[in-house]
């Protein structure tokens, strides 16, 4: 049996995935989670075989739940089911450990033949996506990432400072750096380039 977690925000999509994959009879679905916060604190109570989550959700992001439970070196594959057909998105994910990424297009029955798949130890990623995910590499690291989207939903570089415990000058100078990898005018366009290319 396979026993799984699923992590998404929109309780209509959260809903159907969990009747879907209970009408496998090798998959059960342990729970579900409506923010990356609370799928963390799942991911450790229920201990499931594979997370499955969305990219984005309030809290902590699919991608930063991917990442910790990789860090901690917990025994949960993830598999990121995600509206985003983004390359750089994909790259990200594969850097945090992830087993799986589908797009929320895609036919039903392929998240179930993913899970079977990265349950056995293999991977599932979008074929396509894989093909494009190493044509254009992302230039920033993980605190100018963090700055730029912060900037981008609007808090002053001194919020930002105070949020991340960083001196007002640090975070200026993050942000230059983004702005001048992206080869862009300022912090807005750098943030809308950033989020186009799937590297935020």
């Amino acid at each position: 049996m396979i026993r799984v977690l699923l992590a998404e925000d929109q309780a209509m999509v959260r809903g159907a995935l969990s009747a879907l994959l209970n009408l496998e009879s090798d998959i059960e679905v342990l729970g579900s989670a409506s923010d990356g916060e609370m799928a963390w604190r799942e991911v450790q109570r229920l201990k499931p075989d594979v997370l499955v989550t969305d990219i984005e959700m309030p809290g902590l992001t699919g991608l930063e739940l991917a990442q910790r439970i990789h860090r901690q070196e917990l025994p949960v594959k993830c598999i990121i089911v995600t509206t985003f057909a983004r390359p750089g998105f994909l790259r990200r994910a594969l850097d945090a450990g992830v087993s799986g990424y589908l797009l929320k297009d895609a036919p039903a029955e392929n998240l179930a033949e993913a899970l079977r798949i990265v349950h056995r130890g293999g991977r599932s990623i979008d074929p396509q996506l894989a093909l494009e995910a190493w044509s254009e590499a992302d230039p920033l690291n993980d605190r100018e990432r963090q700055v730029l989207r912060l900037a981008g939903e609007g808090q002053s570089a001194s919020d930002i400072a105070t949020k991340l415990n960083l001196s007002h000058g640090t975070v200026r100078n993050y942000l230059s750096e983004a702005i001048g990898k992206l080869g862009a005018a300022n912090r807005i366009e750098a943030y809308r380039l950033a989020r186009q290319k799937g590297w935020l």
